[in-house]
């Protein structure tokens, strides 16, 4: 559920908006990944976990696999008008870690300690709508941003003979090919 949440479904919402988006150009797509994608794996003989289950392994999995999915899309897009980034928000305070199970005296702890050190949901969008708005990324495609600049990726999340498997079994998973 994860991967397909987190990469498949993002890939197949775009696949079908591409021909808009392309006969829209100049044009722009920003892709949320997480700093997690670090701790990612692509394991092509297990890309939905179904051998062996991890929240965190699969999160991250599907993070790196959100970046792969850009950099490939960047380099097929190439000359089209359509750029194509990705971006780590930071840690946001919102409900998505609502089923993380926290014990209930440490619970007002975490509480104090994420208002003190996680962005606010505002905080949190300002790179997605720096990437989608911002003159300043005008042309720029296939990189990776947090807190509104480019960042550097380690060499697994920049490997385009991953990113191309990736994307072909992607296109077989979601039903556009056989």
């Amino acid at each position: 559920m994860q991967f397909g949440v987190n990469h498949l479904g993002h890939f197949l919402l775009t696949h079908l908006l591409l021909g808009l988006l392309k006969n829209s150009a100049p044009s722009r797509i920003v892709v949320v990944s997480s700093k997690l994608y670090k701790y990612g794996e692509i394991n092509f003989d297990d890309l939905n976990s179904e051998k062996t289950y991890g929240r965190g392994s699969a999160y991250s999995r599907s993070k790196l696999a959100n970046i792969l999915f850009t950099r490939e899309l960047a380099r097929r897009l190439e000359g089209s008008g359509v750029t194509v980034n990705v971006l780590h928000p930071g840690i946001v305070r919102t409900n998505l870690g609502r089923h993380i199970n926290i014990p209930v005296l440490v619970k007002p702890l975490f509480n104090v300690v994420s208002w003190a050190f996680f962005k606010s949901p505002v905080e949190g969008a300002q790179t997605s709508i720096y990437l989608a708005s911002s003159p300043e990324v005008d042309g720029v495609s296939g990189k990776y941003f947090g807190d509104c600049k480019e960042e550097e990726l380690l060499p697994k999340a920049m490997d385009d003979l991953v990113a191309r498997k990736l994307w072909d079994i992607s296109e077989v998973m979601v039903g556009l090919i056989k």
